[in-house]
């Protein structure tokens, strides 16, 4: 699955499927609940594991304030790349620079994230998440889907490619992409939409979809969804609240 999962202390276990820009990798890093990783999983008749062992993540505009386990983690074993140094400091990345590209990247290993779940297993998913960025802003915030929808989404894996994220993109672009990562299938893509409608039957788990694009307004007019109020809704969504 090209999806990131992390685990809650009472051990529930979420699953975040989509593209790249979509905020995997930032959404997955919750300093509340333990990583398990920010990219590929399997998901077996015991549970959840990631295949990885290390996270890839986007770099660009990055602070402590806003990704304080992502900035802390960029130390001795990181490899960072498609970034510009300060004049005025030597070996202390610019992370605002987009003179070349602003698709900057940081490699770093699992362990790096404080609290991360080692060995990176988990159990049946409690909460799957589909996370598309909407450039047209026509998309809520979240919305609970019901298994005709799951399937749909998943089969669809609608985004927009934004700046940074692909070659010659400088304007958002509709996006499909089969089952959030079609490079990746084998088989068609109704197979994989059958097993995961099954499994979330199986397990009881709840699906969502998160819009982390454009509120407002498409792109240009309205602005892009605030990682504040993102993390805010995830954080109903394993507490139960948007549940009810």
């Amino acid at each position: 699955m090209h999806a990131s999962a992390n685990e809650g202390p009472n051990g529930d276990t979420t699953l975040l499927f989509g593209l790249s820009g979509t905020g995997k990798t930032t959404l997955s890093t919750d300093p509340k609940r333990a990583l398990i990783g920010d990219d590929e999983h399997v998901w077996t008749d015991k549970g959840i594991f990631n295949i990885e062992g290390g996270c890839y993540a986007k770099c660009i505009g990055l602070t402590r304030e806003k990704e304080p386990e992502i900035y802390d983690a960029i130390k001795f074993g990181a490899v960072v790349e498609n970034v510009r140094y300060t004049d005025s400091e030597p070996r202390t990345v610019n992370y605002e620079d987009t003179k070349f590209t602003e698709n900057t990247r940081v490699c770093y290993p699992l362990e790096s994230i404080p609290g991360s779940k080692i060995p990176a297993i988990g159990g049946h998913p409690k909460n799957v998440i589909f996370l598309t960025c909407d450039a047209n802003g026509v998309l809520p915030p979240v919305s609970r889907l019901t298994k005709e929808q799951i399937m749909y989404h998943f089969i669809s894996g609608y985004t927009a490619k934004v700046a940074g994220t692909e070659m010659g993109v400088k304007d958002p672009e509709p996006s499909f992409s089969a089952c959030f990562g079609e490079a990746f299938l084998p088989l068609h893509p109704f197979k994989y939409a059958k097993m995961l409608a099954e499994k979330v039957e199986k397990h009881g788990a709840h699906v969502w979809l998160i819009n982390t694009g454009w509120s407002g307004g498409k792109y240009g007019v309205g602005k892009r969804m605030s990682l504040k109020i993102t993390r805010r809704i995830i954080d109903e969504i394993h507490d139960g609240k948007l549940e009810k």
